[in-house]
């Protein structure tokens, strides 16, 4: 596929994967992007999935058309996108590998290098003549991995961005952009918002009419819409005001003060309230509606004198993606002793900007005439 008179799309779809990185649910798929430069030296940008080597290989040689390529730029070395190093390097010897220290570092501990390789370590905003395409190399580190550094081609105006602005879901498929490239987002890059903000802050300086990505979909249109969600993303913004209802339940009993607190809130004018039973939805589908909304209401039940598992693991992800910038409500059941709501509050007791709101609701056993009190109480709390 031609990206630009000079660049031509060499990725492949994945539709055999169920877990991306071992955990993301993808019914959907994976693409793995690659591109070539075509100038008077030729750029290949990034490698893909090791099980995808022969049409990766068969597309680039259909691309190249006789020629051979000077340049392999890695700007990630995780395997979804350097496995096949070794296996260019077989079919492409003479080719010079591009990358940065560490880079370079990762990818000894990867392979075994042929002793006359040809390397040329790059620094941050060091450029590279093709001839009429000029590559500068954009170092971003922990986006998501310490080595990552983005691309961009001066001619052209594409930024290459490696793992920025991709998405889950192989290419093709018909799906909301903003769903499944906010889930991927939260789930693989969540944490490091701050290293986000920064490299945002260098494209500012960059004049960019398309962005190719090493997941997704090329960006070529309304590129303000894209960043400006990664930058609320990054920064740990609410991007919508609502409650997201997160429970976690054994014999229906905190399920139903959940529901109930959900049918109290539309009812009291909050037009958007979402529901997640955590012991059956995808967590990761969970983590994102957490960051998108700007107020979350956890429900457990006492499990141990403890959080049941599920909800443990629910605040733990969040705490480690630096989740704030939220109201958060609790609910508690317990038949002898409920703990939950004190369990739960001291796990965020470090978080930057939480506020936790005073009502809390406390379910003995079942919901009963107090409970439905503190579930208004608890809903008028919420919408103040």
């Amino acid at each position: 596929m031609r990206v630009t008179n000079d660049i031509f799309y060499v990725g492949v779809n994945d539709h055999d994967i169920d877990l991306f990185e071992g955990q993301y649910v993808v019914p959907n798929g994976m693409a793995y992007n690659s591109y070539v430069v075509i100038d008077e030296k030729i750029a290949v940008m990034d490698t893909v999935d090791i099980h995808f080597k022969d049409e990766w290989l068969q597309k680039i040689k259909e691309v190249l058309g006789g020629k051979k390529p000077d340049y392999l730029v890695i700007q990630h070395m995780e395997p979804d996108h350097s496995a096949n190093i070794m296996n260019f390097l077989k079919s492409y010897p003479d080719t010079t590998l591009v990358g940065n220290q560490k880079t370079f570092v990762m990818m000894k501990q990867f392979f075994e290098l042929p002793s006359d390789v040809k390397l040329l370590e790059v620094k941050d905003k060091e450029t590279l003549n093709l001839g009429s395409h000029e590559l500068t190399f954009v170092f971003a580190p922990m986006v998501h991995w310490p080595e990552v550094m983005v691309t961009y081609d001066s001619k052209d105006k594409v930024l290459f961005s490696a793992d920025g602005f991709g998405k889950f879901g192989a290419l093709g498929v018909e799906e909301d952009w903003a769903c499944e490239a906010r889930r991927y987002y939260f789930g693989i890059v969540g944490k490091y918002g701050m290293q986000v903000q920064k490299l945002l802050k260098e494209a500012q300086n960059l004049d960019i009419q398309m962005i190719c990505p090493l997941h997704g979909p090329i960006l070529s249109e309304n590129l303000e819409y894209y960043i400006d969600k990664y930058d609320v993303w990054s920064s740990y913004r609410p991007e919508d005001e609502g409650v997201l209802i997160a429970y976690a339940s054994v014999y229906g009993n905190t399920k139903k003060a959940a529901e109930m607190l959900a049918e109290t809130l539309k009812q009291k004018g909050c037009s958007k309230v979402v529901l997640a039973d955590l012991a059956r939805e995808d967590m990761a589908e969970c983590v994102e509606d957490a960051f998108r909304y700007s107020k979350l209401v956890l429900a457990s039940v006492t499990y141990n004198a403890d959080v049941f598992p599920c909800m443990k693991t629910f605040i733990d992800s969040l705490l480690e993606r630096s989740y704030q910038n939220r109201t958060i409500g609790f609910m508690e059941n317990g038949s002898w002793a409920p703990t939950t709501v004190r369990v739960m509050k001291g796990m965020f007791e470090k978080s930057k900007n939480i506020t936790l709101l005073e009502t809390s609701v406390t379910v003995k056993s079942a919901v009963n005439k107090e409970t439905e009190d503190a579930i208004e109480a608890l809903a008028d709390e919420l919408l103040k």
